[in-house]
């Protein structure tokens, strides 16, 4: 049996307020995005496992919400007393010296500048002026990949920065069929693509996979098994203990399959064929919008099962 008190790796959304509003954004983040308050953010941390690895703070924009993302940072040191590598995905357009300063002092070690791409406000205009901030601080910049090596966070935390962005084959390519992408019709088309088998997507997020950390997402309070998220959470993480929901979601078949990074046969076991699934995902052009159709007509990811009269599908 896992060990779900001990995660590797968790993408934490606490805010979807941003100053930026990008065409591209998948959870609608803006100026009036979502938030949650202080207190929730508490009952969050106080239900994370004992023990993790790695926790990397996105939005919206972490920095947008300057206050909430300190007292988590200090909440967060209180908690794992150092011992987890502390991230920030931020687009950097709030970054500045003083701001940098306090980010380090509480304890953060690893800073992803993720606006490297035309769809931002400043489309990467302000690269070289993060670089020089980041220089004069003593943080290293060798590490451009978007997550440090594994090795690096499991084992130690050097203080380091890098950079991406979305491109047509990477962040659009193949998922990303959500919120303003999706409204704007600027995701790509690619039913071929399983972003389910890769980084961020589901694979491994009971067990770890390879050398792809085990790795889970919360958006805001819903629990989820990707970044992109399921049609419907695994839990609420301001109620429940994670470990709890991921020992439960493991016992599952369907999960199982997800775990593996083949949403194509997680329905076998409730009736939904490998050739059906691969059938819709062709036919709606994703496969993160078959995973969508499963969970909403098929499945009921939060009580683990089918939903009923299941439609019928050509075997």
């Amino acid at each position: 049996m896992n060990d779900f008190n001990h995660v590797e790796s968790i993408y934490w959304v606490f805010t979807q307020v941003c100053n930026d509003k990008c065409d591209h954004c998948y959870n609608n983040s803006g100026p009036q995005g979502s938030r949650i308050t202080e207190e929730e953010c508490i009952a969050i941390i106080d239900n994370l496992p004992d023990q993790v690895d790695r926790i990397i703070l996105s939005g919206g924009e972490p920095i947008a919400e300057k206050a909430k993302l300190y007292m988590i940072l200090d909440r967060l040191r209180e908690k794992y007393h150092g011992h987890t590598q502390i991230m920030i995905q931020t687009n950097g357009d709030l970054l500045k010296p003083e701001i940098l300063d306090t980010l380090i002092e509480k304890g953060v070690t690893r800073f992803d500048i993720a606006s490297i791409d035309r769809y931002h406000k400043h489309a990467g205009e302000r690269l070289m002026d993060l670089a020089e901030l980041f220089d004069s601080r003593g943080v290293n910049g060798e590490e451009k990949e978007p997550l440090v090596k594994r090795e690096n966070y499991l084992n130690n935390f050097p203080l380091s920065w890098g950079y991406w962005g979305a491109t047509e084959e990477m962040w659009l390519g193949g998922n990303w069929a959500r919120g303003r992408a999706m409204e704007h019709d600027i995701w790509m088309k690619n039913p071929k693509h399983n972003f389910c088998s890769i980084l961020s997507g589901a694979i491994g997020f009971l067990s770890g996979h390879e050398d792809l950390p085990q790795e889970i997402s919360i958006q805001l309070w819903q629990m989820n098994p990707c970044c992109p998220g399921t049609a419907g959470a695994m839990g609420d993480a301001r109620v429940d203990k994670v470990s709890d929901i991921l020992q439960r979601m493991s016992t599952s078949p369907v999960m199982q399959a997800l775990d593996r990074g083949d949403p194509f046969t997680m329905g076998e076991t409730v009736g939904i064929t490998k050739e059906h699934a691969v059938t819709r995902c062709e036919d709606l052009g994703n496969v993160c919008l078959w995973c969508d159709e499963f969970f909403s007509e098929h499945y009921d990811i939060s009580k683990q099962r089918p939903k009923f009269p299941l439609p019928v599908v050509n075997q």
